[in-house]
């Protein structure tokens, strides 16, 4: 018989100050019961962290760069369709959505109309082989080089003037998944082992650029707040000041941070969405 969640899980299953849909935090609190995040995940992030590091140190010498990313991008499909929880699994499908989602909605609502909107959105961890990580991440960079500098609008956008014609609501539905009992390991764990392959399998340019694009949270929110009328929305953003370029320190928390920004914006973006969608009914 499963064990009650404490009564920190309980209070934080019912507050809803900060916006997130339902399915989301379920699955988040569902990950945050797994033993090995508790057990195995802080030796996990001590021993990787301190590879990482040295690794990062090599990958910085004056040698010649190599990228092995399609091999990287493999590997990580191969071991998540094998050992990685289902919630996990989940979660990072979603991660998919979610961001493309913001961004095409930053991009549709801007004056810029030559850009190419965002098309990540697998549906299944062998999609990820193609919808991979590092297009993720590149994705995300060519969108805010195609907008170009920000003229902060003199006023909001009146709700009923707000383009969602690039968005795809999330539908767990539409996720392929087909579960396995080998795959046990929760979403931290998972990124521990995987951070320092990452640091080894790609550039030093593909690396830094990839752990400093958190920091663009920062300036997602503004921008989406100046569309929406919402300065608030800045606050959701823990990844900050992307001018400051940072090195692989505290990557585990920036990273499952920039993962609860994106969905919390998107559940406040398809609030929005929905409210304007029954008003004109």
């Amino acid at each position: 018989m499963a064990s009650k969640p404490s009564a920190y899980l309980q209070a934080i299953a019912r507050d809803n100050s900060l916006p997130i849909e339902q399915t989301a935090l379920d699955l988040w609190l569902k990950d945050l019961q797994n033993p090995l995040r508790w057990g195995i995940r802080p030796l996990l992030q001590f021993v990787f962290a301190i590879l990482l590091h040295l690794i990062w140190f090599f990958k910085r010498l004056p040698l010649p760069q190599f990228s092995a990313h399609q091999s990287l991008q493999r590997l990580i499909c191969w071991f998540c369709r094998h050992f990685v929880s289902k919630e996990a699994n989940l979660l990072i499908l979603r991660h998919y959505a979610t961001e493309s989602n913001v961004l095409n909605f930053l991009a549709a609502n801007s004056p810029v109309e030559d850009y190419q909107p965002v098309q990540l959105y697998p549906k299944s961890i062998d999609d990820m082989r193609d919808a991979s990580f590092v297009e993720h991440d590149q994705q995300l960079f060519r969108l805010f080089a195609e907008l170009g500098a920000w003229h902060h609008p003199a006023k909001p956008l009146p709700v009923e003037q707000l383009s969602w014609q690039h968005w795809q609501p999330v539908q767990m539905a539409d996720f392929e998944f087909a579960e396995k009992w080998t795959q046990w390991l929760d979403f931290e764990s998972a990124h521990a082992l995987f951070m320092c392959l990452f640091c080894l399998l790609l550039t030093r340019e593909q690396y830094r650029d990839a752990i400093n694009g958190f920091n663009l949270d920062q300036s997602i929110a503004l921008r989406i707040g100046d569309l929406v009328g919402n300065p608030k929305l800045a606050e959701m953003a823990y990844n900050k000041h992307p001018h400051y370029l940072v090195g692989p320190w505290n990557l585990s928390q920036r990273f499952l941070m920039h993962g609860f920004f994106t969905e919390q914006l998107y559940a406040y973006l398809e609030g929005v969405r929905l409210s304007t969608t029954t008003d004109t009914a």
